[in-house]
């Protein structure tokens, strides 16, 4: 069940960003700031660089390994 948020006290000079980013986005202040609190919570991207640094983390070898691999399974046939 969809809940109404409200946030109070918000400073002109912030909310006229957020209206602009709006404008900039084709979108109403109610969609920019669904949009914004959709990003906010979201699940976050990676970087080129922190995607590449996983990956090596995981460390995965192939070549022998697969080959040896491979060639097993074919002998067993």
């Amino acid at each position: 069940m969809p809940v109404n948020l409200s946030v109070k006290s918000v400073p002109d000079e912030l909310a006229e960003k957020v209206r602009e980013r709006a404008r900039r986005h084709h979108r109403s202040l109610q969609g920019e700031m669904m949009a914004i609190l959709e990003e906010a919570v979201g699940p976050r991207k990676l970087s080129l660089d922190e995607a590449e640094n996983r990956l090596q983390a995981l460390a995965f070898e192939t070549g022998d390994d697969s080959t040896a691999w491979v060639r097993e399974l074919r002998d067993a046939r």
